[in-house]
This record gives structure tokens, sequence and C-alpha cells, in this order.
């Protein structure tokens, strides 16, 4: 496997930065704007998010949650053996709310069809808005764009995109991992 850096250190952290400051310029006043982190990968990003954003606005009255697509995704009877979802951590209601959903990497787009359909049983939001870490922009299954983007990868089906987070694998940290050319 050949890897290649895309983020580390101190450019993860200032992308995360620049993200925030984008939400800023369009949300001015979160009173009406709430983060919704994909679980599992979403939810560290939705994390640091939620920490940047509350330094920069100094406030602690921002609305987050994590939201388990399991059971909305189109590919999960096809998996082997039993599946388990994880817990919903969304403590308020969408109705009318603007919603930032967060991801890591946007790839084919299923996993955000998911979350859409998934988000309604919490109401109906006056406007859902897409942040990636990462935009695989050339692999998508359904049309689906994101609003705010870290980084974009021009990338192969078989190549791999692994974010890496201090918090689970010790290093914050993007890869990208393709085949050895022979």
């Amino acid at each position: 496997m050949q890897k290649r850096t895309l983020l580390d250190g101190k450019k993860f952290q200032i992308t995360i930065k620049r993200l925030c400051h984008q939400l800023i310029e369009n949300h001015t006043d979160f009173s009406k704007t709430v983060l919704i982190g994909i679980q599992p990968r979403g939810s560290y990003f939705a994390d640091r998010v939620e920490q940047e954003l509350s330094e920069i606005l100094k406030t602690n009255t921002l609305k987050k949650g994590n939201l388990d697509i399991t059971f909305f995704r189109d590919d999960f009877r096809r998996k082997d053996g039993l599946v388990s979802a994880s817990i919903n951590t969304i403590d308020f209601i969408i109705e009318d709310k603007e919603v930032i959903l967060i991801d890591d990497v946007l790839w084919t787009g299923r996993t955000i069809r998911a979350a859409l359909d998934a988000l309604l049983a919490y109401g109906r939001p006056a406007k859902v808005e897409l942040m990636v870490l990462i935009d695989r922009r050339f692999s998508r299954h359904v049309p689906i764009e994101p609003d705010y983007i870290g980084l974009q990868v021009d990338s192969l089906d078989s190549q791999l995109v692994k974010v890496s987070w201090k918090e689970t694998e010790g290093e914050d940290k993007v890869i990208l991992l393709s085949e050895k050319i022979k």
C-alpha cells in the first residue's frame, strides 16, 4: 500500500477553523442552527466544529447531536451477521431549524441520503447544509454536493481516504491509500 498524507497537524486544525469561519459568515446568529454529526466518524468532526465555534463565538449554547443512520442505509441488509445501531443523541427538535449535517468523508453520497431520511424523525428542517472534511468529488452515486468542504480529493474508486482522529487513533490525519502498481 502506498500512503500519501493529505492533511495533518496544523493544516488539519486550520482547515476546521476555516470551515467554522465559513459557518459564521452564513449563520451569524446560531439560535436557529443545529449541528448534526453522522455516526460514527462524522461525530468526531461535529465535536471539533462545536468546540471551535464555541471558542470563536464565546458561547456554550450551540445545539449539537449525533445521528445514527444504520437502518436507513440502502445496503444494511446486505451485511453478514447482525447489524447493530448506535444511540442517537439528538435531544432537540429540528423543526424549522437550519441543520448543518456533518461527516468526515463524502464519497458516493449514499450515507448523506440515508442521513436525510433519518433526520425527518426529528422534524422538518427549514434548510439542510452539508459540511465534510474530505470531498471525493468524482465518485457520486446520488446527486449530493457539500456546502462546506475542508479539502477536495480527486481519487480512484480503488483508493481509500482514511481520516484519523486524535480521540480514537491518537492523531489528526487524513491519508490517501493506494495499491502499489507493479
